[in-house]
């Protein structure tokens, strides 16, 4: 998790990630979801979109940054992701929220 939370925006894999913390897929795999009950990308998928969410209440980022930022390679990948996330278009969710408190998962 640690890794995952210092660097959202790097391109892991669940190969990748299991490779830097020394363990097969499968252990990975199966320690996240006895421990978080759910694999490690849809993780990562909730943790990325929780800094965004944070970023769209305090930044005035632009919507291809914030994406950037956690890791979306595009806008709309980033917008189809946290709607379907978070239930509303990032757009939408910061003027709802902007300057609110911080984000829970």
């Amino acid at each position: 998790m640690a890794l995952l939370h210092e660097s959202p925006a790097e391109p892991w894999t669940v190969e990748g990630l299991a490779r830097r913390v020394g363990v097969s897929r499968s252990v990975l795999g199966a320690r996240f979801a006895t421990v978080l009950g759910e694999s490690p990308m849809r993780y990562l998928a909730g943790w990325r979109l929780q800094l965004a969410a944070h970023r769209l209440r305090r930044s005035a980022e632009t919507l291809p940054e914030i994406a950037g930022r956690v890791g979306y390679g595009s806008e709309a990948a980033f917008s189809r992701a946290f709607k379907r996330r978070i239930g509303v278009a990032p757009a939408v969710f910061r003027e709802r929220h902007a300057g609110a408190g911080s984000v829970g998962r």
